[in-house]
């Protein structure tokens, strides 16, 4: 069976370097078919929808792949369809005798792995992750519900070296002849997120090997909206274009002893928190359609739709949540502590359900990710299997003022707050008529008036947190 061709089957691995399944397609002897397959049936999922930015970096990446497979003297194949249809066609064109593609944790994905496998020879290598969710376990054999014990089974399963990640072939043999493949669209311009494989590295490296590398300062300033403090490689993640196993040896070399509270330590538990969410999706599925603790599915979410517009459209008064949802609107991207502000002002402010702003982000975010976000909103909001306290509700003005203390992050994004003096950058509703007027920014007409008083609402969200606990008992 050595030398015929084998397919493989790229999904969310848009990298040559440090690539499992790509290596196991190699090592089969003969031709390697790349093949990126668009299903439309992502297209259709609400944890998959589309997003305009994030399909434009996807493009991207495709066409940077194919770049940098033509270099190798093969190409990137492109078919449009259903996998299970799509694959057993090219195994016959191209004589193939195995396809190989890297594992994957959501519903949809484990589902579409196994219509393809009933149709196809199908070797699944790996997942997006260092640690398959299946290798890190309670000693009883189930999965962990808390991020701190998670976090220290992880830690004590080996970890990846720098000698122990997958060179990039050199050359790739290809099938010979001429295969159909469709055409990846037009660059569309992502200034802030050049797609590909070399832009992520160069990222990575930028932020963690260098002596003077942002991950060294990361403890401190990951929650400043307004610094350029993090490794902002999340779409690149999405995307596999840079191996999380790669990120994780740059973090360890940072600090070779990884512990405590430096920068590249923090770092690190961040991506440990990435492959937290993932097994937690892949464990729990249901995580997608409802709250991870059975406590919180019985709350009675305010169904108010001009406050959710509101939020939606960075109208809500508060200058930190606005210019959160700005920068969403306008990026596709949005800094991580920002977003945990935007998310609880959303459920505990508002009193709205999470599941509207999981969706919305997942429409808008070029790093959207159904685990990530999902688990992020679920932490936000109290409610999932290792979540923020339901009785923590962020202070709007308090967190702006700590993690934007110049106002330098709400003045780029509104700048209809930009002669707004210091001392009230984050709360403009306080400037009296002459302040206003001095300003240039009118509160009810320039800027809106706080759709909610935050001081107002905790006991609201509580008893409504409360009420939904004792449905259970």
């Amino acid at each position: 069976m050595r030398g015929r061709p084998a397919i493989w089957w790229i999904r969310r691995d848009l990298r040559l370097f440090d690539n499992p399944a790509l290596i196991a397609a190699l090592q089969r002897g003969g031709p390697v078919v790349p093949v990126f397959v668009r299903d439309p049936a992502l297209l259709r999922s609400r944890h998959h929808r589309r997003s305009v930015r994030r399909q434009a970096f996807l493009d991207g990446g495709l066409r940077a792949l194919d770049a940098d497979l033509r270099a190798r003297g093969a190409r990137l194949i492109v078919r449009d369809g259903a996998p299970d249809m799509v694959l057993p066609a090219l195994v016959t064109e191209v004589g193939a005798d195995i396809v190989i593609a890297e594992g994957d944790v959501s519903p949809y994905a484990r589902r579409r792995d196994a219509a393809v496998r009933s149709v196809a020879p199908l070797e699944l290598v790996g997942a997006p992750m260092v640690h398959h969710p299946a290798s890190v376990l309670k000693p009883d054999g189930a999965p962990y519900s808390v991020f701190t014990p998670f976090s220290r089974a992880w830690h004590a399963r080996v970890l990846p070296e720098r000698h122990l990640l997958l060179a990039t072939p050199v050359a790739l043999p290809r099938v010979p002849g001429d295969l159909m493949s469709a055409a990846i669209p037009d660059a569309v311009s992502l200034p802030a997120f050049p797609a590909g494989e070399a832009e992520a590295l160069r990222r990575l490296r930028r932020f963690a090997e260098s002596p003077e590398a942002a991950i060294h300062r990361y403890g401190a300033d990951r929650d400043r909206v307004d610094r350029d403090g993090t490794s902002t490689l999340s779409p690149y993640f999405r995307f596999g274009m840079v191996s999380p196993r790669a990120a994780v040896v740059a973090a360890c070399e940072a600090d070779p002893e990884a512990a405590g509270r430096t920068g590249p330590a923090v770092w690190l538990s961040e991506l440990v928190w990435r492959e937290f969410y993932l097994t937690t999706l892949f464990h729990r599925p249901r995580v997608l359609q409802e709250a991870s603790n059975a406590s919180w599915r019985e709350i009675v979410w305010r169904d108010a739709p001009q406050d959710l517009r509101a939020w939606q459209d960075g109208r809500t008064g508060y200058p930190i949540v606005d210019a959160a949802m700005r920068q969403l609107i306008e990026t596709g991207w949005m800094h991580n502590r920002a977003r945990m502000i935007v998310a609880s002002f959303l459920t505990k402010d508002l009193l709205i359900d999470w599941r509207l702003g999981e969706s919305w982000f997942m429409e808008h975010l070029i790093d959207g990710d159904p685990a990530a976000n999902n688990g992020g909103w679920q932490w936000t909001a109290g409610v999932g299997t290792d979540a923020a306290p339901y009785f923590r509700i962020f202070n709007p003005v308090l967190q702006a003022k700590k993690f934007d203390p110049d106002g330098a992050y709400v003045k780029r994004w509104l700048p209809v707050l930009a002669r707004v003096p210091l001392r009230l950058v984050h709360e403009p509703w306080r400037l009296g008529p002459l302040e206003q007027q001095a300003a240039g920014c009118r509160i009810g007409r320039d800027y809106p008036a706080p759709i909610v008083d935050h001081r107002g609402i905790r006991e609201r969200t509580l008893a409504a947190y409360r009420q939904a606990r004792a449905s259970k008992a």
